[in-house]
């Protein structure tokens, strides 16, 4: 993006007092003009595409750049006009579409237009002179380029930086509106595939430097991704068409000791805000069991998150345990809960229910299809049993 900036008048010029070689380049600046013009439009296929008035404009900029030039060549010893002030006289919104290359390119065809008519327009044996003049001034715009566009980058990425931390931000808080929409497709969110959330900690708040090689790590993992930074704690927004789990446990060596979580994977990044809440509760209760892998998911410590009054985890572990069981035939609901009552013993339960113990592992490999959660694993079983307590509280009399 180039910085337009006012163009400063210059002081008339005696026609007098030029030299016999100024006199002749500034008379041919109109020649100049309309080879390069022509130049531009023949080979520079991004400008032949532009709209007929942003063409339009771009005939003023190829004119500024010449007259520039020969306003240069009369003072040499002075700085050569920048290409802010070349672009002056464009509109902002045509140099927000012309890039450094098309920049460069621009430059190089008029300098090539100039020393072809370096002949015609320099006085006898002045011909070299003419040529090294042009090589430096286009030596010297092009340098100028280089330093708009890396500030405007600067700028870019600092504006970037600061839009993405509101987007993660809002995310965070479960927004999801058309505004939000337009500020991901403005961070180059493609919004193919679905997304997830990944949440954990820093040993130390990530600088700049350490900031940006997440955010290049993240990128290379998946094929949209949102960095969010806040203090201490980093949050990972990843979507696209792959594998999302598999590129969360890639990036998992980016964050500092702690538990990482990942939230449930959702269809696209207008429920990602689900995703991010059952993260964020994630990682408040990981540490209820210490025993957790790494990273773990959300939807993994629900028992845990019910304890920290997480309301979405208290229904999640209804309907997918609860209710199942309670509406299938055959005792399951019943047998599971006198296996948990009994210290988890086959025999006790089977004599509780006065059957054959085959008879309760039959039943409890019913639970384990209905729910998921197998209840001879130690710590599935725990699910399964916070699982049959918020059930009964559920269903239970109200004081």
């Amino acid at each position: 993006m180039l910085d337009a900036m006012s163009r400063p008048a210059t002081d008339p010029v005696d026609p007098a007092a030029e030299s016999e070689p100024l006199r002749r380049v500034r008379e041919g600046t109109g020649l100049l003009t309309t080879a390069a013009l022509r130049r531009v439009d023949a080979e520079l296929a991004w400008h032949r595409e532009l709209p007929a008035e942003e063409r339009s404009w771009m005939g003023l900029v190829v004119q500024a750049a010449i007259t520039s030039f020969v306003s240069w060549y009369a003072q040499p010893t002075g700085a050569p006009t920048g290409v802010s002030d070349i672009f002056a006289s464009a509109p902002p919104e045509l140099t927000r579409t012309i890039s450094l290359q098309h920049t460069l390119q621009l430059v190089r065809v008029i300098v090539d237009v100039v020393e072809t008519h370096s002949d015609h327009l320099a006085v006898p044996g002045g011909e070299r002179d003419l040529r090294e003049a042009v090589l430096r001034y286009s030596r010297e715009v092009a340098f100028s380029a280089a330093e708009v566009y890396a500030r405007a980058a600067e700028v870019r990425g600092a504006w970037d930086a600061r839009l993405e931390a509101l987007v993660v931000d809002a995310l965070m808080r479960g927004e999801s509106d058309d505004s939000l929409r337009s500020r991901v497709a403005a961070l180059g969110w493609s919004g193919h595939g679905s997304a997830l959330v990944m949440v954990g900690t820093t040993e130390t708040k990530l600088d700049d430097v350490k900031a940006a090689e997440l955010r290049r790590a993240t990128r290379r993992a998946v094929g949209d991704s949102l960095v969010g930074i806040q203090a201490d704690r980093v949050v990972l927004v990843l979507g696209g068409a792959g594998d999302l789990l598999e590129a969360a446990q890639s990036l998992v060596p980016r964050f500092g000791p702690g538990p990482v979580v990942i939230g449930p994977l959702v269809p696209d990044i207008a429920e990602a805000g689900r995703s991010a809440t059952a993260a964020l509760a994630g990682i408040a209760a990981a540490r209820a069991w210490p025993q957790a892998p790494r990273p773990v998911q959300a939807d993994d410590l629900l028992p845990e998150r019910v304890l920290i009054g997480d309301l979405s985890a208290r229904h999640t572990l209804i309907d997918q345990a609860f209710e199942p069981l309670r509406a299938s035939t055959g005792s399951v609901l019943e047998t599971l809960s006198a296996y948990l009552g009994t210290g988890r013993s086959l025999e006790a339960a089977a004599r509780s229910l006065y059957v054959h113990p085959n008879t309760v592992r039959y039943r409890l490999r019913k639970v384990a299809e209905l729910t998921g959660w197998d209840p001879l694993d130690a710590r599935e079983s725990f699910v399964l049993q916070v699982a049959l307590a918020l059930g009964e509280l559920q269903d239970g009399p109200t004081p």
